[in-house]
């Protein structure tokens, strides 16, 4: 067919993700092509260039999908010799959990994961809850549209699928709480690594050929919540050297730091070749050396060096250890807690379970879980301290159990309302995602054939 539209479509492998696709647009009525490649899931990453990053590492298929489209739509398609190879080439996952699935079947399968992603992802799905359930990771949501159906989520990445479905959002968070409610968290799983090489792909762009000199990483002030992560090592480093009465103990693989308190009531875990977006940072304080945990406080290791220094200080006044457990957390401990969100314009919301604070900027938030603070005995992630592009994919983040003082939680309040920090820019910052190599457990599937992959 003729070409009747003023657009043209330059298909190629992505500079930096190893499956994805990127498309460059030209033409008068670039924009038709723009609007059609948005419309199958294609992200905009500059002006008339989008990129096309999945979970299910199936890019160069979808992209020659998207060709055929709008080559039909009278749309002239150019597709590079490396991404026509990608799009040849015939590869199976490795270790595949479910062999008697055909390659199309499992790219079907692989596809309603994707859609399960997407889903969360824009928002249109809520998670209420997640877990660990020894295999693989499971959650509990609703959706926001659909007529609010409620689903039980088995798996992660392209394995994920929905195993179960509910009228209600209460329906579902009971029966989920009976099976997983030693293990339940609040809120959706942390990211994977896929998932996060994905956003990486859509936010790290260069569609030029021209070649610049590298620049100079540039200081500039910023909110403390939005500050570089900086030398996490060098700080525990520091604050053992001010403070005698914190010891310093490491594992036999050299992988951990504790610092104790010599009272053995308060404990600072230090993981330290923890991924960047997971836990590497645990304190909890104990009412006697040998009880369990009366609170403990979570924090990634992206979270910003200033943070972390005003926690220190906080635990180094000593303040607050004993909590007292008994009591249920009320409305005055969560006042206390976030004053100076309220005294510096945070926005206030209710949402159900959840009562948010939000800075102005929309970039950080202070979330309370009313759910989990029903449940102190377990410990459940109650309060969540974030900054990032959303709640859901935070670049860092705290968490913190229902009976962690509200003194300290007013500390780190109040370093995040009115403390700044540094962040270093640097342009033309190039980033990596490798594959993964092998898929996680089986899921456990009770209606129809799935179908996902490891590449």
């Amino acid at each position: 067919m003729t070409a009747t539209i003023d657009a043209h479509v330059r298909l190629d492998t992505h500079p930096t993700h190893p499956s994805a696709v990127q498309a460059v647009l030209t033409g008068t009525q670039a924009r038709i092509a723009l609007t059609a490649l948005e419309a199958a899931d294609w992200s905009v990453a500059a002006t008339n260039v989008l990129v096309l990053a999945r979970i299910d590492h199936e890019e160069p298929y979808w992209a020659d999908d998207a060709a055929k489209h709008l080559i039909a739509e009278g749309i002239t398609v150019e597709i590079t010799p490396r991404l026509q190879e990608a799009i040849n080439e015939e590869w199976t996952w490795a270790n595949y959990p479910m062999p008697w699935c055909t390659r199309s079947e499992i790219r079907e399968v692989s596809n309603q994961a994707q859609k399960i992603h997407d889903d969360i992802r824009n928002g249109q799905l809520l998670i209420h809850a997640h877990a660990h359930d020894g295999h693989t990771t499971v959650a509990v949501g609703t959706y926001l549209h659909r007529g609010g159906k409620s689903v039980y989520l088995h798996g992660e990445d392209h394995l994920r699928q929905v195993a179960d479905t509910f009228d209600s959002p209460a329906e579902a968070l009971t029966a989920f709480e009976s099976v997983h409610a030693a293990a339940m968290r609040p809120g959706p799983a942390p990211l994977t690594d896929t998932e996060r090489a994905a956003i990486e792909a859509r936010s790290v762009f260069d569609v030029t050929t021209a070649k610049s000199e590298p620049s100079r990483p540039v200081p500039e002030t910023v909110p403390v919540y939005l500050a570089d992560a900086g030398d996490h090592d060098a700080l525990l480093d520091t604050f053992l050297d001010a403070h005698d009465e914190f010891e310093k103990w490491r594992t036999w693989s050299d992988d951990t730091t504790h610092a104790i308190h010599e009272s053995q009531t308060l404990r600072i875990e230090r993981v330290h070749e923890a991924p960047a977006h997971e836990t590497a940072w645990t304190v909890a304080a104990y009412e006697t050396p040998v009880s369990d945990r009366m609170w403990v406080l979570t924090a990634t290791g992206t979270t910003p060096a200033p943070v972390l220094q005003d926690l220190f200080t906080h635990l180094a006044d000593g303040n607050g250890w004993d909590t007292a457990i008994g009591a249920p957390v009320n409305e005055k401990m969560v006042t206390a807690a976030t004053q100076p969100l309220s005294d510096t314009g945070w926005k206030h919301t209710v949402d159900g379970r959840w009562i948010r604070w939000t800075s102005p900027d929309g970039a950080a938030g202070v979330h309370f879980d009313a759910f989990a603070a029903q449940h102190p005995n377990q410990n459940l992630a109650t309060w969540t301290i974030w900054a990032g592009p959303g709640p859901d994919r935070p670049t860092w983040a705290i968490t913190a159990s229902p009976h962690t003082p509200s003194s300290l939680l007013a500390g780190l309040s109040e370093a995040l309302a009115q403390e700044t920090g540094t962040r270093q820019v640097q342009l033309g910052r190039e980033h990596r995602a490798r594959l993964a190599a092998s898929a996680p457990a089986v899921p456990a599937v009770t209606a129809g054939r799935p179908a996902s992959r490891a590449r």
